[in-house]
This record gives C-alpha cells, structure tokens and sequence, in this order.
C-alpha cells in the first residue's frame, strides 16, 4: 500500500471514530436529563393552540392644549354665529315697516346712501336700476339685481350702518330693512309688516335668474382627455380683430378726468 493510501485510510478511520464518540456523548448526556412527567405530552398535544392576546382598545386621543387663549363660550360664539340663510334660518326675532325705517333710513344711512338710496359720491347704490343689466352700464342694486331678501337684512345686520355696525335692535332694523324693499318696489306698502316670521317669504325680482354652477353635468360633452391641437375647427380662419385698431391709450389731455 501507497504512503497516501495510508494516509487517506488513517484519517477515514479516525473521523468514523470521532463521530460514533459524538453520538455516544450525545446519548450519555442526554440519559442524565430528568424523566418528563406522564401525560405531559399528551396534553400538549391535545391542548388547542393558544391565540396571541387581542390588542387593548385604543383610547380617546386627549385634548393637546396649545398654551394660548382659551376654549370660546357659547355666547361668545352666538355673537359670531349670525348669518342669515334664503331660508330664513338665523333671522334674529323683530318686525318692522317702511314707513317707521324711513325716518331711521335717513338718520342712520342717508349720509352714504341718499335719502332714497340714489347714493352719495362714491358709496353703493341701493335702489332702481330696473332693466339696466342687459345694457353697457348695468345699475346692480338691492332690486335689480340680488337674488335673496336675505341678503340684504345679513349684511344690514352685520354691516350697517357703517362705523357703527351691529348696533341696530331687532325692530329697526326689520324696520330700515323694509323700507328698502319699499325703495325697490319688492313691497308697496308702507304700512306692509315683515317680521322673521314672514321675511323667508319675501321674493326678489332677480332671483330667477340666479342658477347653481351645473357646468360639470352641461358641458360634460365638451371634456375631452387630450385637447385638439391641429384642425380643431372646420373653415378656415377668420380674424375678427387687430389688436392695432383698438386704441385704448388716449392721447395725452384727452383721457377721462380723474378726481
């Protein structure tokens, strides 16, 4: 036999050894360990899985005060909470006529308004204008052109009279507030009362023509995904206009007077 046969039988020999020592270790230690009790393993393999403990609720999220101000009270937020809807719901409690907001009208308002709300310089018109929208100088006022009573009594109570506002009780102001439906006709009456009990029925002349933005069900045709870019419109072009002919610069001394 060769030296490296030898050699490779040795070691062979040597490793066989090792391992059946190993096993006897193995065994030896493992006849040291103590007995299981009887049933252990039948129990365990009988006892149903355990489940993982459900997680406790979670609780209410504290309040995290900011470190400034305080919570506002109710009366507090009464004071704010005063806006009045077409409905009717937020009208304040009170009556009044015309004829008794004509004489508070022109203490109160007339210095911006006009005694018959025709304004003074500068300060909004509250009354006429009847059939001037559709022309080049509109008059928009309380009767030709708002949709809603309630408009006007919202922003009276808000508002008005200016410098002094919030300061009018619950009769004068149904009292200023019907005398300027009877500047626009929308009552003929002086003596007519409108109270929060019959103000939600009060209509204004415009109010048809006010309509909810339906843009997203009329015009849904139109939408289109990728916008036309080329031929987009049969004919050939038209020029409607020269920027050039429009001349919206006056000459020097001719254009409008500035106060």
């Amino acid at each position: 036999m060769s030296r490296s046969r030898e050699i490779a039988v040795l070691s062979g020999m040597l490793l066989a050894v090792a391992v059946i020592g190993g096993a006897g270790f193995a065994m030896a230690q493992s006849s040291k360990l103590p007995a299981k009790p009887p049933g252990k393993d039948a129990a365990a393999k009988t006892a149903p899985a355990q489940t993982a403990a459900a997680p406790a609720a979670a609780a209410a999220p504290a309040k995290m005060p900011f470190g400034i101000g305080r919570e506002a009270k109710p009366e507090e937020i009464a004071g704010w909470d005063i806006d009045v809807r077409p409905d009717g719901q937020g009208l304040p409690p009170g009556k009044g006529t015309a004829r008794k907001g004509e004489d508070l009208f022109v203490t109160q308002c007339a210095a911006c308004h006009g005694e018959f709300g025709e304004s003074t310089g500068r300060w909004p018109v509250l009354a006429g204008g009847a059939g001037t929208l559709a022309s080049h100088d509109p008059v928009k006022t309380i009767g030709s052109y708002w949709p809603y009573a309630s408009t006007v009594i919202d922003y009276v109570r808000r508002a008005m009279p200016f410098g002094n506002a919030q300061s009018l009780e619950g009769d004068d102001l149904y009292s200023i507030v019907a005398y300027l439906l009877y500047l626009n006709d929308v009552i003929t009456d002086q003596d007519q009362e409108i109270s929060d009990k019959s103000f939600p029925t009060v209509k204004l002349s415009n109010e048809a023509n006010f309509f909810d933005d339906d843009r997203e069900v009329s015009e849904k045709a139109f939408w289109k995904k990728e916008p036309c870019m080329t031929n987009c419109a049969a004919g050939a072009p038209k020029v409607l206009g020269r920027a050039r002919a429009i001349d919206v610069t006056p000459e020097d001394g001719k254009g409008p007077r500035v106060e």
